[in-house]
């Protein structure tokens, strides 16, 4: 396994010596099949919920938010994370709930397979090393799909959404006058 010696840098978004600064994070990124059966199955539901609806482009399952990084350091960063492998991921979504904080609606995960806590938590070790700082609440696996969200109670999906993964990504947030884009970046 390579080390990585590099002098810590701050998580915060803003840039620092001049320095330009990327938003980051891990995820399992669906693909455009899985895309579709999470449309098909979030549908029925639409007209009885109020929010924005995240474009189907940006649905993903986050990993571990590292927030503002140096782009220069991209490329070691994903050489910490090569080293990591991904077992297979299975995750089944049977609900859509409602977070009120981030007042947010998400396909949320009722059962977390001992493998992701696994994958987080060596995605967390792999960015501590460019000064990231691990959250301290219990990872939730979820896939956000509406921001402004209002309250409703906790809905049961006819058809609980089934996705597997044998993969991860690093995707860039990168704000547009469209909104916001996740762009996968090449490994």
């Amino acid at each position: 396994m390579t080390e990585f010696l590099l002098e810590p840098v701050l998580t915060d978004d803003s840039q620092t010596d001049g320095m330009k600064k990327c938003r980051l994070f891990f995820a399992l990124w669906p693909s455009e099949k899985q895309r579709q059966i999470i449309d098909s199955a979030i549908e029925p539901c639409k007209a009885s919920l109020a929010g924005k609806w995240i474009s189907r482009d940006n649905l993903h399952v986050t990993l571990v938010f590292i927030g503002g990084f140096p782009e220069k350091d991209i490329p070691a960063l994903q050489a910490a994370a090569a080293n990591i492998r991904s077992p297979a991921i299975r995750l089944r979504f049977e609900r859509i709930d409602f977070w009120a904080r981030p007042k947010i609606m998400c396909l949320q995960a009722d059962f977390v397979p001992s493998q992701l806590i696994e994958l987080v938590r060596s995605l967390e070790k792999a960015a501590t090393r460019f000064g990231f700082q691990p959250e301290k609440r219990s990872y939730q696996p979820h896939m956000t799909i509406a921001r402004r969200a209002r309250f409703f109670e906790s809905i049961r999906l006819a058809q609980p959404v089934e996705l597997q993964w044998s993969d991860f990504h690093l995707i860039e947030s990168v704000s547009t006058p469209a909104g916001v884009q996740y762009k996968p970046l090449k490994q």
